[in-house]
């Protein structure tokens, strides 16, 4: 049943309606005359509309009731921002109660008397603060002179009990928290006032049907026009007291920062040897930094939730982000593109205002304008370095923490800004790119969208907000945030344009609530604060409010950024331990196939894997130092001579030979073997110890591939940095300088004076001729084909040309039996001889075929005749240690004499050269090439390859994922 109460308070006549359905509401006189309900108190009382409502007199009663509107309007306006004001100071206080780190060692960190008696200071001078700035208002007298003493002497009641509980001991039990009780007391007043009034205009409420005087319409008139202006003035003077109520609270939300930072320096002074706990955030932030690295076929990697701002090119999305953050930590240019990769942040609160790269240890202390520039410097060279091959822009994600006192906790990630046209110093997929990598974090359904629409440019001219729409469509995680609206406003001719935007009535998406804020005034140097006064002084003045058009908790960053951190961790709440429950089920999928394809092995990821291929081949360089001299000594002095044995016999012995003299012969050599040490010898033999290191090196790791305990796993690995080892080592250039002096001194020796040293270099000459011999009969058979016993025996034949040099050769021998004493070459009477009886057996050739065909013919004749004085040179020591030497023709012994001893002498040298030196470069080469691997990701995907190395890396990503996913549901509900 309603009620209508009516009664005559101040110069007027107050007409009060109230709902039996609704107790508490009440109904101003001018809303019941023209069927609006409680258009004044709905945002604060949610009044529904009464059905029906009946007056008499109604033509008196319109001009009164005009009147009366403008003094219950205040009063409501009064009431409602004392009610609204305190409510905000409890869940302010609430917030930061809930914020404190839960720590047992609270006692030590608590301020001492001193910062206690401070405080109650603070608290009795905020008392004389409101009794000054938030006096109860006077008019409320007319309530009755009683009434407005018990309300004063109960609210000072409040805060005295407010400050006596500071006074108490912070440990005793049950002790009120002082600003709790101070944030209690507002509330309790604001309340007590509201319900008093109401309760006392009921009571004085008299019949409001009654005849009212006949008076002159027009006095009637010019009174209520006066009434109106008082009432605009005291609308005004009731916004100025919520402004001054406003920067109390302000004052006190910043003595309430400093304590906090008070206590957390303590905690870290006290606590500088013990081991501090993670933040509930910085621990969410490292879950999400393991999933960004995760890549499988599972698609879990981007279900857990994170606030992902989106918006146009210079819509001010990151401007948004550093009024939330506090600091202008990213780099800024007039229309250009600043931001080409993913940055997320990770807000937390710290003593300090800092920020931190999550692969650097280095802090930005962004209290500090130098410093502020410098990150902003390293920002951008991230963002460059991190585009590669042509592009614009790139998915590589740059993390940084942000810390500071009072900052929301929550995870950001900033990215590229949507555009429509791609500009000619962009890559041709720019565009495409961007809404691809947009459309990739916005499609994680527990991502918050943070929509940012510039203001001050047509709404038909978005792109952002079919993109939010199409990857939300029922606004159930979008954030609608509508920035420049300074500019707007003073460009708009129409107002009612943005209210239609704040209220989602013109966009073409939905969102779970609508903001306006201003994030700047194009300056670059300004500072946050700078930005943060101009937009309170903006919204204060502004239509928005005047009008209207917006309420109060849809404008300022920081009543975005409580919305956005409210939002954020219920969607955390709502979905970590799905997530978590996700990862078990892999683990064990993978634990279950590990199992039962590698059941003997240990599971080894990458990084293990190349730690246990490190050792091995850190243990093979040990085995070199194992190597005997003497086995050095051998295979050096074999290489050496494999590597200058053609330059001897074909540029030194067999010219020197032909010549038949044995003067010649001595002085040939002499001079060859000079110019040969001058010029060649060092390097090639440095060339032979570098290569014998080598073969020795590969040699132990082949015979470690042989161990039953032999890894294949690790055989590209080990290749690759052996085969780079050996292209980085280079030899010690003073080694062939020092060869070369060794090597002139024992060439100029020739004198044998050892029967052994002779037996020796008759061996070294036998062996050295076979050897060429070996080889020049197999030239000879590959030229003339099978012979005559092959041929009969296996069924082969002759080609064409092979008959043909047969021919040649059966005609070349009988001139060198002729003359065993024939030079080198043939003579032209010679080749035309061979020719003319070629042709009477039909057999047509030219000079030149009988040319190559005299070369290996002549050489083999002529090492046959050399292996021949070897065996004659036997026996020859004696002549030749007599002085006979001339008697005999062994004037090659002595040559292969002195080059044996040459070998000797190298070979010794670079055997020391080796063992001493250049095998601990070589160790030293390795263990670079090993360190740099271990740097280089890529390098080691490449080299350790297969499903047991990829398995391995799996299960060690998802255990760590697991883990620290356990650990923040952990800390998560002890935060509950």
């Amino acid at each position: 049943m309603e009620q209508i109460m009516c009664g005559k308070f101040g110069h007027g006549i107050l007409l009060i309606a109230k709902s039996s359905r609704h107790p508490k509401s009440l109904i101003s006189a001018r809303n019941l005359m023209s069927g609006k309900i409680g258009q004044l108190g709905r945002p604060l009382l949610a009044t529904p509309q009464p059905r029906y409502l009946i007056f008499s007199n109604r033509g008196y009663a319109m001009i009164i009731t005009r009147v009366l509107r403008g003094a219950l309007k205040i009063r409501y306006l009064l009431l409602g921002g004392a009610v609204g004001g305190g409510l905000t100071l409890q869940k302010k206080y609430e917030q930061w109660k809930e914020g404190l780190p839960d720590m047992t060692w609270i006692d030590s960190l608590l301020p001492n008397e001193q910062q206690w008696q401070s405080f109650r200071g603070s608290l009795m001078t905020m008392k004389e603060n409101i009794s000054e700035k938030v006096e109860i208002d006077p008019r409320i007298r007319e309530l009755g002179e009683s009434k407005y003493q018990e309300y004063k002497a109960w609210f000072n009641q409040r805060l005295d009990d407010a400050i006596k509980a500071a006074e108490s001991r912070p440990d005793a039990p049950n002790t009120s928290d002082p600003l709790k009780s101070m944030f209690e007391a507002i509330t309790a007043v604001a309340k007590k006032v509201y319900s008093d009034a109401k309760g006392e205009l009921s009571k004085n409420t008299v019949a409001f049907a009654r005849p009212l005087v006949n008076e002159n319409i027009e006095e009637e008139r010019k009174k209520a026009q006066t009434s109106q202006q008082r009432l605009d003035t005291m609308q005004e003077e009731v916004m100025q007291i919520q402004l001054k109520y406003q920067r109390e609270l302000e004052r006190l939300e910043r003595e309430n920062k400093e304590l906090r930072k008070q206590m957390l320096l303590r905690g870290n002074q006290k606590l500088n040897n013990r081991k501090i706990k993670k933040s509930l955030i910085d621990m969410y932030s490292d879950v999400l930094d393991e999933l960004s690295d995760y890549d499988s076929t599972y698609s879990t990697a981007d279900h857990l939730p994170r606030v992902v701002v989106v918006g146009d090119q210079s819509s001010g999305k990151t401007s948004v982000l550093e009024m939330i953050a506090q600091a202008r930590i990213f780099p800024r240019g007039g229309g250009e593109m600043m931001t080409r990769a993913p940055v997320k942040v990770t807000l937390s609160e710290g003593p300090y205002h800092i920020a931190q790269f999550k692969d650097s240890s280095r802090e930005f202390d962004l209290t500090k304008e130098s410093e502020l520039a410098e990150l902003r410097k390293e920002v951008e060279l991230r963002m460059k370095n991190s585009v590669k091959n042509g592009k614009t822009v790139s998915h590589d994600v740059i993390a940084m923490t942000v810390k500071g006192p009072g900052l929301q906790r929550m995870v950001l990630v900033d990215l590229p800004g949507i555009i429509s046209t791609v500009t000619v110093d962009m890559a041709e997929d720019t565009r495409d790119s961007i809404r691809q990598m947009t459309q990739q974090y916005m499609s994680n359904p527990n991502a918050i969208i943070l929509c940012i629409q510039d203001g001050a440019v047509d709404a038909e001219r978005s792109n952002v907000t079919d993109l939010v729409s199409q990857m939300d469509p029922t606004g159930r995680r979008t954030i609608f945030v509508l920035t420049k609206v300074d500019l707007a406003e003073e460009n708009l001719a129409n107002p009612d344009r943005l209210r239609k935007i704040l209220a989602g009535k013109l966009f073409p998406m939905k969102a779970l609530g609508y903001f306006a804020v201003v994030t700047g005034r194009g300056r670059q140097d300004d500072t946050i604060q700078t930005i943060k006064d101009y937009e309170e002084r903006f919204f204060r003045n502004s239509k928005l409010f005047k009008d209207g058009l917006a309420m109060s908790g849809q404008v300022t960053t920081r009543n975005l950024s409580l919305a956005v951190a409210e939002c954020f961790w219920k969607m955390v709440r709502e979905t970590v331990e799905q997530q978590a429950d996700a990862f078990k089920a892999t683990r064990f999928n993978l634990e279950t196939e590990w199992k039962n394809n590698f059941p003997r092995l240990r599971e080894l990821d990458r990084d293990e894997l190349f730690e246990k291929a490190r050792g091995e081949i850190l243990d093979e360089i040990v085995n070199l130092s194992q190597v005997s001299p003497r086995h050095w000594e051998e295979v050096l002095m074999s290489r050496i001579w494999e590597k200058v044995s053609m330059h001897v016999f074909e540029n030194i012995y067999l010219p020197a030979a032909q010549t038949g003299n044995a003067g010649t012969f001595n002085t040939t050599v002499d001079i060859k073997l000079r110019q040969w040490a001058e010029q060649q010898l060092p390097a090639r033999s440095v060339e032979c110890g570098w290569e014998s290191l080598q073969h020795e090196f590969y040699h132990f790791m082949n015979q470690a591939k042989l161990s039953p305990d032999h890894d294949d796993i690790f055989d590209n690995l080990k290749n690759s940095v052996v085969t780079e080892a050996m292209l980085r080592h280079s030899w010690e250039d003073k080694a062939s300088e020092m060869l070369r002096v060794i090597q002139l001194n024992t060439l100029e020796d020739r004198s044998v004076n050892d029967k052994r040293d002779w037996d020796q270099a008759v061996k070294f000459l036998e062996t050295s001729v076979k050897e060429k011999l070996q080889s020049t009969e197999q030239i000879l058979r590959e030229m003339l084909g099978p012979g005559r016993k092959e041929r009969w025996m296996y069924w082969q034949s002759q080609t064409e040309e092979q008959q043909k040099r047969s021919s040649v050769k059966n005609e070349l021998d009988k001139i060198l039996y002729a003359d065993k004493k024939h030079a080198p070459t043939l003579t032209q009477d010679e080749l035309t001889a061979v020719r003319k009886n070629l042709q009477r057996n039909g057999i047509e050739i030219d000079n030149e075929f009988i040319r190559e065909t005299w070369h290996p013919v002549y050489r083999r004749f002529f090492l046959q005749q050399s292996l021949a004085r070897a065996y004659d040179c036997r026996k020859g020591y004696y002549l030749y240690h007599t002085g006979h030497e001339s008697e005999m023709e062994c004037s090659d012994v002595v040559l292969f004499w002195r080059i044996q001893q040459m070998l000797k002498v190298t070979a010794n040298a670079l055997r020391q050269q080796v063992m001493n030196r250049e095998a601990r470069r070589l160790d030293k080469e390795i263990k670079d090439v090993l360190e740099d691997y271990s740097q280089d990701t890529e390098m080691k995907q490449k080299l350790l390859t297969g499903r047991r190395v990829t398995l391995a890396e799996e299960l060690k990503r998802v255990r760590q994922i697991q883990e620290k996913l356990e650990e923040f549901i952990q800390a998560l509900n002890k935060e509950k």
